[in-house]
C-alpha cells in the first residue's frame, strides 16, 4: 500500500504541474487583460491616461515580463511562501479574499452535502426495494424533476413565490441588518432561518442524482443469485440487503464522492450569483469576467488540487467497499 500512495502522490504532483501551467496559459487567452479593462474604464469615466501611468502600473502587477516568468514567480510564491498573488481588482491578497468568504461556503455546500445524502441513500434503498410503490413512484417523478430543471431556475422560482405570495426575501444569508453585525446568538438563528433555502436547491440536484444511480444499481443486485441464497439461508431481509447488494451497488457513489472536494469550495457558482449568496462562486465568476489572473488562477489550481485529492480519497474509499479492488 505505501509503495501505491507514493506512485499516486507523484502523478498527482505531475498532473497539478500541467493543470496550473494549462489554467495560467487560459486564462491569459482572451485578448487584452485587466489593466487595458482597468484603463478602458477610467477613460470611460472621463479620466485622462499617460502613458507613465500605463508604464507604471505594467511594472506595478508583473504585466512587463514574460508570461513563463509571471507563472514562474507565481507558483514560487505559492510553493515556498504561501502566497497566492495579489487581485488586481481588489487589490487585497487572493488567499485573504478566499478567506473572507470560504466559511460562508463551506456552511452552506457542506450543509447541503450533508442533508443529499442524508435523504438520498435511504430514499433510494427503499424505493429498490419496494419498486413500484407509491414512494418509489415519488423518487422517480421527484429524481426525473431534480435532473431536468437547473438548480438556478429553481432558485429563481422559490425567490419568486415567496416574495409575491409572502411579501419575503430568500436571497442572500443574512438579514439586511445582520449582515455587518458582529456574531451573536441573534445572528446565528437569522443564518438558521435564511440557510434552508439554497440548501434545499443545492441538494435537490445531487439528491436526484444519487436516488437515480443507487436504485438502478440496487435493482439490478436484487435480482442476483447470492442475494436469492442469503434470504433463503434465513437471513434476515435488511441484513442480507444491506451488507450485500447496497455495499455494490454504492460503489459508482463512492467512486465519484472525492470530486464533491472542489463542488464545496467553488460555492455552486450560478445559484450563489442568483441567490447572492457571500461565497467564493461570485468571486470566481468576477475574476473570470474582469480577468484577474491571479485571483482566477488560484480559484482554478485550488479546485484542481481538491479533485486530485479528492479522487485519491475515492479510491482509497473504493478498495475499502469492493475487497476486489487491488493496490496493483
Amino acid at each position: 500500500m505505501t509503495g501505491y500512495i507514493i506512485r499516486r502522490i507523484i502523478n498527482m504532483i505531475i498532473v497539478l504541474i500541467g493543470i496550473s501551467i494549462i489554467s495560467f496559459v487560459i486564462i491569459q487567452l482572451p485578448p487584452g487583460d485587466f489593466l487595458t479593462t482597468y484603463i478602458l474604464h477610467l477613460q470611460s469615466a472621463g479620466t485622462a491616461v499617460d502613458e507613465s501611468l500605463i508604464e507604471s502600473l505594467k511594472k506595478y502587477y508583473g504585466l512587463d515580463q514574460p508570461l513563463y516568468i509571471q507563472y514562474l514567480k507565481w507558483i514560487k510564491n505559492i510553493v515556498f511562501h504561501g502566497e497566492w498573488g495579489r487581485s488586481f481588482e481588489w487589490n487585497k491578497a487572493v488567499s485573504t479574499l478566499i478567506m473572507e468568504r470560504l466559511p460562508m461556503t463551506l456552511v452552506v455546500s457542506i450543509s447541503s452535502l450533508i442533508i443529499t445524502y442524508v435523504i438520498a441513500l435511504p430514499i433510494a434503498i427503499y424505493s429498490a426495494t419496494h419498486r413500484y410503490s407509491v414512494v418509489d413512484y415519488i423518487a422517480t417523478t421527484i429524481g426525473f424533476i431534480g435532473l431536468s430543471v437547473p438548480g438556478f431556475l429553481i432558485a429563481l422560482i422559490l425567490m419568486f413565490v415567496f416574495y409575491n405570495a409572502f411579501g419575503i426575501s430568500v436571497g442572500g444569508l443574512f438579514s439586511r441588518e445582520m449582515v455587518d453585525a458582529p456574531w451573536s446568538f441573534a445572528k446565528f438563528v437569522d443564518l438558521l432561518n435564511h440557510l434552508w433555502v439554497p440548501v434545499i436547491v443545492l441538494s435537490i440536484g445531487g439528491t436526484a442524482g444519487i436516488i437515480r444511480t443507487l436504485r438502478a444499481m440496487l435493482l439490478d443486485e436484487l435480482n442476483k443469485d447470492y442475494v436469492k441464497v442469503a434470504l433463503s439461508k434465513g437471513f434476515p431481509k435488511w441484513r442480507a440487503i444491506l451488507k450485500y447488494p447496497v455495499r455494490i451497488a454504492i460503489i459508482p457513489i463512492v467512486s465519484t464522492i472525492g470530486w464533491t472536494l472542489p463542488d464545496i469550495f467553488s460555492g455552486a457558482t450560478i445559484i450563489s450569483v442568483v441567490l447572492n449568496l457571500p461565497t467564493t462562486g461570485p468571486l470566481l465568476l468576477q475574476a473570470l469576467i474582469s480577468q484577474d489572473m491571479f485571483l482566477a488562477g488560484s480559484f482554478v489550481l485550488i479546485m484542481a488540487i481538491l479533485t486530485v485529492i479528492g479522487t485519491f480519497i475515492s479510491d482509497i474509499l473504493l478498495m475499502w467497499v469492493d475487497p476486489r479492488v487491488r493496490y496493483e
